[in-house]
């Protein structure tokens, strides 16, 4: 718990998505504008006698976008995602007034290609990176990276911002889009690739041609689809410096 001071500002929720029993986003009004980077996090928290529950949330929407979109997971044991829960449109929180984060595009590099892989709520920091890349384009800026996003889930339903992802997929030549999912058998519907992360993220390396010496990879979501990641890129030849890393602690039940 932590005390309501001046470094919050109080929000509103003006709309709400649910795509599962325990995922759902958020779409929230601030009295202030947030500045921010593709990729960084806010900080939201529910007040309960003059203090506040918080935790840091990747933010989905693009810094050109009015209003700010979180993707969250509920966790029954957990202090801000029960009470966070409850909340409809309408409904008030408090979100520290500064954006914070490290996990963005490297623009120091100089690597044009840049390899995204994401567990379910993972995604959030990528669809920014991406919206914003998409509005530049609308805008007349032309592209000159190679986006690829590889999102893995248990389930279909749990790929949500998917459409979305695949539409840009569709629209620009700069940006692929693998959504993959590691229980088939449960989604017999379901027509695309399938296996976890680790099965197929050589595959696509190579697939797209995704070099060490000119691609940065990052990796968010599940901690161990992280160290299990960072294996395989490692062994691919990629160095440290090149595999941008943002770990959620997730429910058990995502990990399985």
């Amino acid at each position: 718990m932590a005390i309501i001071s001046e470094k919050h500002q109080r929000v509103q929720i003006v709309s709400r998505v649910d795509y599962t029993d325990d995922l759902w986003s958020i779409r929230i009004q601030p009295e202030e504008r947030l500045i921010f980077k593709p990729g960084q996090y806010a900080t939201l928290g529910v007040e309960e006698d003059e203090k506040i529950a918080e935790r840091a949330y990747s933010i989905v929407s693009s810094p050109l976008e009015g209003q700010l979109e979180f993707f969250v997971e509920l966790v029954p044991s957990g202090e801000l995602t029960p009470p966070l829960y409850t909340l409809r449109v309408g409904d008030t929180l408090r979100m520290r007034r500064q954006a914070k984060g490290l996990f963005t595009l490297d623009a120091k590099s100089g690597h044009r290609k840049h390899f995204m892989v994401s567990t379910v709520t993972g995604i959030a920091p990528f669809v920014s990176t991406v919206r914003t890349l998409a509005r530049e384009a609308e805008g007349g800026n032309t592209a000159s990276l190679e986006i690829a996003v590889l999102h893995a889930a248990s389930r279909a339903k749990e790929l949500a911002y998917g459409d979305e992802l695949q539409s840009y997929a569709q629209r620009y030549a700069w940006f692929r889009y693998i959504p993959t999912v590691s229980r088939p058998g449960e989604d017999l519907e379901w027509k695309g690739e399938t296996g976890r992360v680790e099965d197929i993220l050589r595959k696509y390396l190579d697939a797209f041609g995704m070099e060490p010496a000119e691609t940065t990879a990052y990796l968010c979501g599940h901690p161990q689809m992280v160290e299990n990641a960072k294996g395989i890129l490692r062994r691919r030849g990629f160095s440290k410096e090149f595999v941008r890393e943002e770990v959620y602690w997730l429910s058990r039940k995502e990990a399985s």
